[in-house]
């Protein structure tokens, strides 16, 4: 099972007798040594796959994971006594985000917490709406800041009581009265939020040890991929699941610990030394990604950061192309010269687009990107950009929509019946909800049970049973009527127009509307016409481009990224079936994708994976490292977190990387200038390389000529 293993990957799955840490360094194989050492478990030592849990931080590696591990059992038996020859079951193994486990354990333990089985998940714009409805003020960087501030609490393990004992500044005096309310609040709608996911079954773990001992029980062997990344709460988590038995391996890499600003802690690595004195470290050192030139430059600039654990990347793939540090004179000269350059490089390497990546600090650097890339008619896809079903627009609409397919669904009730408001308050809100929770019941079915009058007043209880009533009457016209009567039925009804008018300035209202209008009108689009199923859409990556053009421009229907070759077969003319087509465009969103385009995308995204050829562009002082809005002097721990985030963006590059930055940037409409990055010095470059062709003065319009020249001449 362990052929092909190097001694370090070798040892570190082999090694079961106690706690063990894996400090995997870039591109060192660690999800390779997590499933060989998940077969290894089941193959060779008699574990059975149900009392196996693997834990990371994305669906994305969850998923590849699992197909991996399938991958490798495939076709073997289990050796565990008793069950000698039985095919290995792998579907029973748990290969899940530290949030999906959460929801497990919430779901199977919710009375010990005081919820109902079917406690809602409210996410983060849900949250938004309810710190909005407290603080009363539509300040959104306030609400956000405060949203921001709850969340570090909850993952601090910090109680608000707690949190206003030690709360400074009024600013924070105020989050945590938010934070006292806001709790309230979700358990009266018998609701989460995504901290709670992991704050609850840790603080539930350790206050009752019955519960804690079924829990180790069931999941005897945990693997902990990207530890460095893992908050107060997730490793509280772990610890109480791993228990004195402390059978686990926690994979990480310290030199890669870039979210300190939400929340996780590198202390968690050096902490395990002292939880768990007996642990055992393996190092993997060798990488398979880069070439020796990358991984130097990547070593020289880490090492001026302290270490937990000293380890220096080696690779076997020989010295490879020099790294180029290109200076431009602003922006728009920066992206230009190098989507002219990455052209070229493509046209002599007879590679393809998806072999290249454009990375950044911030989102604020695509555009100019984007823009040069679409005049040239290159394809590219960018990461992180906002879905449009992420859009609180359309999430206010499909509220309704999943509310008439299921009435059960209290988070699109509570949003619906909110949005616009109907004379509902929070107060209602609450009193329904600690009636529905007691009753084991639905908001929805709630607000129709006798005895809710005893909990609200007349006046209350008539607006929420008209809501439903309303409600009701769209779900029983949603299975024949045809869908674009419904619609527009239901538009009418709700005043959804007036209402963004008077919620938001005109120019918002107007973009806001303009994308209802779109998604309705595709809505209805779907539901007249008959469609065969056809391929993937133009715009494969899922993700909104920040201008709604897409990869490329190849958007058909501009902000959406709707057209008729979504995929998905026609689900024919009735609402109900339009609204599983919704709920599976959603979740197709974020499909795994590969279309041959260019890659756009922040370094934080870009974490976890890698391309051939990497720009990095604008590493300049203020950028990277990033000073931030308050251009308060940056303190030595907000220096190495940035120092390992150049540390990610080299190493994503396996066999060439160039490094620009500009000499001028215009900030808030001034022109200032600017220092390259200290870290490009930290890289160690033997010597600045000679000027190149393309780095001489020369118009767009002449670099653009003498690509095309060079093109023209390769295909005669």
């Amino acid at each position: 099972m362990s052929a092909g293993l190097n001694p370090a990957q070798r040892e570190a799955v082999r090694y079961l007798d106690g706690p063990c840490l894996v400090l995997a360094g870039a591109g060192s194989g660690k999800t390779r040594v997590i499933t060989q050492k998940i077969a290894h478990l089941i193959e060779e030592k008699g574990f059975e796959p149900r009392h196996i849990a693997a834990v990371t931080f994305t669906n994305k590696a969850a998923a590849e994971m699992r197909e991996r591990v399938a991958k490798l059992l495939e076709g073997k038996t289990l050796s565990a006594p008793g069950k000698e020859g039985r095919r290995v079951p792998v579907n029973q193994l748990t290969v899940c985000t530290f949030h999906s486990l959460g929801v497990q354990i919430l779901r199977q333990e919710a009375e010990h917490v005081g919820l109902k089985p079917q406690f809602s998940i409210m996410d983060s714009d849900d949250c938004f709406g309810m710190i909005q409805e407290q603080v009363g003020t539509t300040d959104k960087s306030m609400i956000r800041r405060i949203q921001n501030q709850v969340s570090l609490w909850k993952n601090g393990l910090i109680l608000p009581d707690e949190a206003i004992a030690i709360a400074q500044t009024e600013d924070e005096q105020q989050a945590a009265l938010v934070y006292r309310n806001y709790v309230a609040t979700l358990h009266a709608y018998q609701a989460v939020d995504f901290d709670d996911l992991i704050r609850i079954p840790a603080n539930l773990f350790a206050a009752n040890e019955a519960v804690r001992d079924k829990w180790q029980n069931k999941l005897r062997y945990l693997l902990i991929d990207e530890y460095q990344d893992t908050n107060t709460c997730q490793y509280e988590l772990v610890k109480l699941l791993a228990g004195r038995r402390a059978a686990f391996t926690a994979v990480g890499d310290d030199d890669q610990a870039i979210y300190g600003w939400r929340g996780a802690t590198i202390e968690n690595l050096a902490q395990l030394q002292v939880d768990f004195p007996a642990l055992h470290v393996v190092k993997l050192e060798q990488n398979y990604r880069s070439t020796i030139r990358i991984l130097t430059a990547a070593n020289n600039v880490i090492a001026n950061n302290p270490k937990l654990f000293e380890k220096k990347l080696w690779s076997e793939h020989g010295m490879g192309d020099s790294i180029t540090v290109t200076p431009a004179n602003d922006e728009e000269h920066e992206a230009e010269s190098v989507v002219f350059r990455l052209s070229a490089h493509k046209f002599e390497r007879r590679a393809q687009f998806r072999d290249y990546a454009i990375l950044y600090r911030g989102n604020f650097q695509a555009r100019i990107f984007e823009q040069v890339l679409r005049r040239e008619r290159i394809p590219y896809v960018l990461s992180g950009g906002q879905s449009f079903f992420d859009r609180a627009e359309i999430k206010d609409l499909c509220s309704y929509l999943r509310l008439i397919a299921n009435p059960d669904d209290d988070p699109a009730f509570i949003r619906a019946v909110t949005t616009p408001r109907r004379g509902i308050g929070n107060t209602t809100l609450e009193a329904l909800g600690s009636f529905a929770g007691q009753a084991k019941v639905s908001l929805f079915e709630a607000v129709y049970m006798g005895g809710l009058e005893a909990r609200l007043t007349p006046r209350q209880v008539e607006p929420l049973r008209a809501f439903c009533d309303f409600i009701q009457r769209l779900t029983d016209r949603a299975g024949r009527d045809p869908a674009s009567v419904v619609l527009d039925d239901m538009m009418e009804g709700i005043h959804y127009e007036p209402y963004l008018y008077d919620a938001f300035d005109e120019r918002q209202a107007q973009t806001k509307w303009q994308n209802v209008l779109e998604f309705l009108e595709w809505l209805k689009r779907k539901g007249t016409k008959p469609e065969r199923v056809i391929g993937a859409p133009d715009d494969e990556s899922g993700e909104d481009a920040g201008d709604g053009n897409g990869a490329g421009g190849a958007r058909t229907e501009a902000a959406t990224g709707f057209d008729n070759n979504d995929g998905l077969a026609d689900t024919g003319k009735n609402l109900l079936g339009l609204i599983q087509t919704v709920a599976l465009m959603s979740m197709l969103e974020g499909r795994d994708e590969d279309p041959d385009a260019v890659r756009l995308s922040t370094v934080h995204a870009s974490k976890g994976l890698e391309y051939p050829h990497v720009f990095l562009v604008g590493i300049e002082e203020g950028i990277v490292p990033h000073r931030g809005n308050d251009d308060t002097e940056m303190d030595d721990a907000r220096i190495e977190e940035e120092r390992r985030l150049m540390y990610v963006a080299i190493t994503r590059a396996q066999r060439s990387l160039h490094v620009t930055y500009c000499k001028k940037r215009k900030r808030a409409r001034e022109t200032q200038v600017c220092e390259p990055s200290r870290f490009i010095h930290e890289m160690g470059l033997d010597e600045a390389p000679p000027p190149t062709a393309e780095e001489a003065p020369m118009s767009p319009k002449d670099r653009l000529g003498a690509l095309k020249a060079l093109l023209n001449a390769g295909k005669e």
